[in-house]
């Protein structure tokens, strides 16, 4: 199998995260440059449908796209350890929370970046308004994360899960405009410090998370 990925962009690296939790190292990674159109060159757009990235090549040719897609196949693969689910309940719950994470805060925060760093505007038609208002959302919506982390240590479960590894990517991509969540939020910044400690906030990144 091959990864198609690219380092700082937050989406592939929720595949990196998930593939340095379960240890997986027999996945060819291709590194590509989103600032030199790599991911626009037709024979890429040919194999993976859109100029997009992480795509997951299979040995027989397919292409999964979409990064959560990409997280789950590789679950089933390789299922310890569980990052979304051992039994029906709990794996509505890690849903849940991950498509709160991802909504609520990943994307709004991501789109922030998008619109209002500079360098974005080479991969971007950026609205700077729009870019405020994401941002904006996303770290309001960090206070729907502060309460459920008032009485335990990860958003879905007894342990992380992929909403963990979705809301806190979200969060970290801030970085990159010197975001950081609200002092206030004292659950929310716990909650990121011991995501920043593990092992795996590593994967892949050009320098330490944190």
């Amino acid at each position: 199998m091959k990864l198609y990925d690219t380092p700082l962009a937050p989406n592939p690296r929720r595949v990196r995260w998930v593939m340095a939790e379960k240890g997986v190292e027999d996945i060819e990674v291709v590194t590509l440059s989103l600032m030199n159109g790599d991911q626009r060159q037709p024979d890429y757009v040919a194999k993976t449908g859109l100029p997009l990235a992480p795509v997951l090549e299979l040995d027989n040719g397919t292409c999964i796209g979409e990064s959560l897609a990409i997280c789950r196949y590789l679950e089933s693969l390789y299922p310890e350890p569980n990052l979304f689910g051992r039994t029906p309940e709990e794996t509505a719950i890690i849903e849940m929370w991950t498509r709160r994470a991802e909504l609520m805060v990943a994307h709004p925060l991501m789109m922030g970046v998008r619109h209002t760093h500079p360098a974005m505007a080479a991969l971007e038609q950026q609205d700077p308004a729009l870019g405020q208002r994401s941002l904006a959302a996303g770290i309001a919506a960090l206070g729907v994360l502060d309460r459920q982390l008032e009485s335990r240590a990860w958003l879905a479960c007894d342990r992380l899960t992929m909403a963990d590894i979705v809301g806190f990517i979200g969060l970290d991509f801030g970085r990159m405009i010197k975001l950081r969540a609200p002092q206030d939020l004292t659950h929310v910044g716990r909650w990121a410090q011991a995501m920043r400690e593990r092992p795996a906030a590593r994967a892949g990144m050009p320098a330490p998370a944190g």
